[in-house]
């Protein structure tokens, strides 16, 4: 290679590494630099007010004034505005459901249901925005307390009893100015307990021939929707005879119509006018005894039922629509008792804990007989015997017989002017300290299932059945017209 050549390279290398060094030294004076500036800069974040007293729910009487006045702290409030937005889906005007001022003061002339409210607060020296989300649930005198169905002298009654156990007898009379249906059988307050803060359906009142809905919040007729069990059909039958009708989880009525089995339409929006309307029955070749067992197990809701002419369990599912499905299901251990020719009629059917059954049948002599037994319509779609034998107290069982089970496993049986305990298991049976001096009409769980409720001549009892406790008298509520027949409540 030529000296100049090598010249050259020698002075390229040079170059390089003299940019290198130049490179790094600038690279060590910025990070040298940034490490000392770390910390030094002065951030002006601007001030978030601090509201203070105000809640995540208020409730509001309907027609009355509702007051909503929190405390400002942090910056001045002259420097903020307030922008109260009452969220209501049916207004037809959403610019008046607007209120202005650091206060919400206003006539509460919305309905009784639960309307999601924002407070916006703006800072005006910088136009900053904050949110705050609460509940306001608009309420009656009505929608707090117990509503009492009973029948006095073959007049079908309502009662409504207020928290403080004020009774107001013969309310549906007051309210709507006729009488309701005779021969009642069920009282049921409709909700879909699925949604959170769900609006109620109302209340259906059952009864042999028919039945009522009316408004939970000034127990009228329901005013938008069906309000008669003959118009919740889309094409009623020119007879109708309840056999039972149960309240499912969705807030619709099911259950047995003149044999058949019915259930109110859900594949629509709850809301809907037509949401609960019986459309066709189960189909099928079939006569359905009244009695059934609903029971909802992860979401699927399947119905034992009872063909009263063939004399066998039925099986029926929920696909959309109830579906009668007869006895296509896997008798286990037949032997016991045969599920597909049971030769008995059925009293009483009660369940525990969505698992063991209780059938309470009567055969041709007379005779009353427990049939214990399991079913699985959702999985294995089997049909599992598990004893029959003699009912201990054959006095205490007939048609008309009120009985409940606890998840627990034990059933509270009236007889005549008694209640008592008993533990199928071992077939213990004891006696409620409470005592009645007519015959018990009503038995009702309270929803913890700790209190039972009792209802006889004229009154309502509560009695304490937590565990070591005996059904000792907890309150009692007088003032009933006639003998209690069934009761709901909304807490």
């Amino acid at each position: 290679m030529k000296m100049e050549e090598r010249l050259d390279n020698m002075k390229i290398k040079t170059n390089i590494n003299m940019f290198q060094v130049v490179f790094f030294a600038f690279l060590l004076s910025c990070l040298g630099s940034c490490y000392k500036d770390k910390g030094n800069y002065d951030i002006n974040m601007p001030i978030t007010p601090e509201i203070i007293g105000l809640d995540t729910l208020y409730e509001a009487v309907v027609g009355d004034s509702l007051i909503i006045e929190p405390r400002f702290e942090g910056i001045d409030a002259n420097q903020l505005e307030f922008l109260w937005n009452i969220m209501v889906p049916e207004s037809i005007n959403p610019e008046r459901d607007l209120y202005e001022g650091s206060s919400l003061r206003m006539l509460f002339g919305y309905g009784a249901k639960v309307y999601t409210t924002r407070l916006t607060i703006t800072n005006k020296a910088n136009g900053m925005k904050y949110f705050h989300n609460f509940k306001i649930r608009g309420i009656t005198e009505f929608s707090k307390g117990d509503v009492v169905l009973s029948i006095e002298q073959g007049i079908t009654k309502l009662s409504f009893v207020k928290p403080d156990n004020t009774v107001q007898p013969n309310i549906y009379e007051a309210i709507n100015g006729e009488n309701l249906p005779r021969d009642p059988l069920h009282i049921y307050f409709m909700r879909h307990t699925g949604i959170n803060n769900a609006t109620p359906l109302g209340y259906w009142i059952v009864t042999k021939n028919g039945g009522v809905r009316i408004d939970v919040d000034d127990l009228g007729l329901e005013k938008v929707k069906p309000n008669t069990i003959r118009d919740n059909f889309f094409l009623a039958p020119a007879t109708i005879e309840i056999g039972n009708l149960q309240n499912h989880p969705n807030g619709v009525l099911m259950g047995v119509i003149n044999g058949k089995f019915y259930g109110g339409t859900m594949q629509t929006w709850d809301q809907a006018h037509t949401y609960g309307m019986f459309g066709n029955n189960a189909d099928g070749n079939y006569e359905l005894a009244p009695q059934f067992i609903m029971s909802t197990i992860n979401g699927n809701t399947i119905m034992i039922g009872y063909e009263k002419d063939k004399k066998q369990f039925v099986r029926l599912n929920i696909y959309g629509i109830p579906m009668y499905f007869g006895t296509q299901y896997t008798p286990i251990d037949p032997g016991i008792f045969d599920p597909h020719n049971v030769g008995m009629d059925l009293l009483h059917i009660i369940q525990i804990n969505n698992a063991d059954t209780y059938a309470y049948m009567k055969d041709a002599t007379g005779n009353i007989y427990e049939l214990k037994f399991k079913c699985d319509y959702i999985r294995d779609f089997n049909f599992r015997s598990e004893h029959k034998k003699l009912f201990v107290h054959q006095d205490w069982i007939n048609a008309d017989t009120k009985m409940v089970a606890t998840q627990t496993g034990n059933i509270y049986i009236a007889a005549q002017n008694k209640v008592y305990r008993y533990n199928p298991i071992n077939q213990q049976i004891r006696e409620m300290e409470t005592t009645f001096n007519d015959k018990v009409t009503m038995l009702k769980l309270e929803d913890d299932e700790n209190t039972l409720i009792a209802g006889s001549e004229g009154s309502i009892y509560y009695m304490d059945i937590h565990v070591g406790r005996n059904g000792n008298l907890i309150k009692k509520i007088e003032g009933i017209p006639g003998t209690p027949v069934d009761m709901a409540w909304r807490k």
